[in-house]
C-alpha cells in the first residue's frame, strides 16, 4: 500500500549551481550528496519536513537523467511514493496491467529500494515507487 509522497525529483545539469538556489535563496535544509553509480547520477537531497527535494545531475552522456534532459530540459523528473514492500506494489499493479520500467527492486540514493513504473500506463509521468531501506536519512 502507497503511504505517502517521498521525494520530487528535479533533473538539472549543474549541483554546483543548483544547490546554492534551492539552500540559500529558498532556504530548504541541505541533507546529503550521494552518487548512485549504477543509474550514472549525482543527487542532493533536501529536507522538506517529512519528504524530500532530489536535485539529479547525471553522471554520463548516457545515464538516463541525460536522455530526459536531451528530449525534455531539465525540470520535474519524477514523482516517488513510499511503500512498505515494493515488490509486492509492483505486483499488484503488474495484475492492473500497469507497465514496468523495473519488473524488481533495486537500490536507490539513500538506500532506498526503488522500481520506475512507465509513464505511458500513469498518464505521462514518471513514478517511482520506495521502500525505506538499511541506511535511509
Amino acid at each position: 500500500m502507497i503511504r505517502q509522497l517521498d521525494h520530487v525529483a528535479i533533473a538539472v545539469p549543474s549541483l554546483d549551481e543548483a544547490v546554492p538556489f534551492y539552500r540559500d535563496v529558498l532556504g530548504l535544509p541541505f541533507m546529503y550528496f550521494e552518487e548512485v553509480a549504477d543509474q550514472k547520477v549525482k543527487v542532493a537531497c533536501f529536507d522538506l519536513g517529512g519528504m524530500r527535494l532530489e536535485l539529479l545531475q547525471p553522471t554520463s552522456d548516457d545515464s538516463p537523467i541525460s536522455k530526459f534532459m536531451a528530449s525534455r530540459g531539465g525540470g520535474l523528473h519524477h514523482l516517488a511514493f513510499r511503500t512498505e514492500d515494493v515488490q509486492s506494489e509492483l505486483d499488484r499493479v503488474r495484475q492492473q496491467g500497469v507497465r514496468l520500467i523495473d519488473e524488481t527492486p533495486r537500490t536507490g540514493a539513500g538506500g532506498m529500494k526503488i522500481a520506475f513504473l512507465h509513464p505511458k500506463s500513469t498518464q505521462g509521468v514518471l513514478l517511482e515507487l520506495t521502500q525505506p531501506g538499511q541506511h535511509v536519512e
